[in-house]
């Protein structure tokens, strides 16, 4: 992993707009996804254009520890792993998954489905992230977990002998993560599955790429509306997976454009992305930017900026990338139906919002989303930027300081979380040398 300072003072961005093609690195979401149904599945399986960030490493160190076979070859951006048919090597182990998400709720599930006693902990803000919904439907199942100081955070103890099946409720608008995580497990139960999703169901895409994953490795449960899904017993089966460019790290490089005027194109991304976040460039364009969009790569030419106003259930990794792009739009922008993203890395509707009025914006906070008023440009104001340990919250005001002098990014190196090599990217974007320390 690259070192970074303890803080990174952004330079604004000078001379013609920038033009320039990139290539971000792996989805972390489909990384996770994938290694969580090849470490189920029978046989190898091959991982190529896979991420290395954080998630993924602690997602890896983890199953290394319940004893898969998993070969990491940073440099060729594959993973191998040797599957383990549903039945984890390692009948006891503790497992540290920092402030992963996806880690925490897919390993949750796919534990029960084997023989043993595991323990799930993290960072102190993984213990303040919920997963009582989750732990609720598996004991339904048959599984006996629970979280450890009863708060309905982790600490998560694992006590597992096999799913039984039968019926269960998850809810659905707090993280999609939670029905995932089942999903991906589901199929190793003894017997049927029905899952009904109670309320209505945020980010549904990443359960579209989910369903998506486990359909390439050979096992598909039926989808009644992303309302109601039956599982029946079954096996995944190993195979050679490539992983598509992560669409939310790319939202970055296209808002780049937006609010520079300049023309970026994304490769390995287009029309046939299974990733919801693609849909960001559709919000850019109702703002006033030129859209070109091919079957693999996106690219996006800046324009005068106009606000929106916008549901971002279904794309919420990007409100962040939005917020600040509204900065410099004309127009109050409003960004809604996002409530659940106050249960990720940070509060990230109240942390937008504070470092938003920093540089000078108006901002109406609302418990699921939030009014943006931008300021004239002679009132936009120079700010140390506080990021939470939250990469969004970096990756995002980052862009910010291309336009506004004197925007300091403190605790730039917790974009390591999913995007370790982002600042070099940025400068190449750019046409400057690398950012970091």
């Amino acid at each position: 992993m690259p070192e970074y300072p303890a803080e990174l003072a952004m330079e604004p961005y000078a001379g013609a707009p920038p033009v320039a093609s990139v290539r971000v690195p792996g989805s972390k979401s489909l990384t996770n996804r994938a290694l969580i149904v090849a470490a189920l599945a029978r046989g190898p399986s091959t991982l190529s254009g896979a991420l290395d960030s954080e998630d993924t490493r602690v997602m890896v160190d983890a199953l290394k520890k319940l004893g898969v076979s998993v070969e990491h070859d940073v440099e060729s951006a594959t993973i191998r792993v040797v599957g383990c048919s549903g039945r984890f090597p390692a009948n006891e182990a503790d497992l540290y998954v920092a402030n992963s998400g996806t880690t925490l709720r897919f390993l949750t599930a796919a534990l029960t489905v084997g023989k043993g006693s595991y323990r799930v902990d993290g960072t102190p803000r993984m213990r303040e992230r919920p997963v009582a919904d989750l732990l609720q439907a598996l004991n339904g199942l048959g599984a006996f977990t629970k979280s450890e100081l009863g708060t309905g955070c982790p600490p998560v103890l694992v006590k597992a002998d096999g799913l039984d099946g039968g019926f269960a409720f998850v809810r659905g608008d707090v993280s999609s993560q939670f029905l995932s995580g089942l999903l991906m497990a589901l199929p190793y139960s003894r017997g049927e599955t029905v899952v009904e999703v109670e309320g209505t169901l945020v980010s549904q895409p990443y359960v579209a790429m989910t369903l998506e994953v486990m359909r390439e490795f050979g096992f598909e449960p039926s989808n009644r509306k992303f309302k109601r899904f039956v599982v029946h017993p079954g096996r995944y089966e190993g195979r050679d997976y490539p992983i598509e460019p992560d669409a939310s790290a790319a939202s970055y490089f296209l808002a780049l454009a937006a609010i520079t005027g300049g023309t970026i194109t994304v490769e390995g991304l287009g029309s046939s992305s299974i990733q919801g976040d693609v849909q960001f460039v559709d919000v850019l364009e109702h703002m006033g930017c030129s859209v070109e969009r091919g079957r693999d790569r996106i690219t996006v030419t800046g324009g005068p900026l106009r606000a929106v106003d916008v549901d971002m259930n279904a794309i919420s990794d990007t409100v962040m990338t939005l917020a600040v792009v509204a900065l410099f739009a004309e127009g109050i922008t409003r960004i809604r139906n996002v409530g659940h993203i106050r249960h990720k890395e940070t509060d990230r509707i109240a942390a937008l919002a504070a470092e938003l009025r920093k540089l000078g914006a108006t901002v109406d906070e609302q418990a699921d989303g939030l009014l943006v008023i931008p300021p004239s440009p002679s009132e936009l104001k120079p700010a140390a930027i506080k990021t939470y340990d939250d990469h969004r919250m970096a990756m995002s005001f980052a862009l910010a300081g291309l336009k506004i002098p004197g925007v300091v990014i403190q605790d730039p190196g917790c974009v390591a979380k999913t995007y370790p090599n982002y600042w070099d990217d940025l400068a190449a974007a750019l046409g400057r040398t690398a950012a970091t320390a």
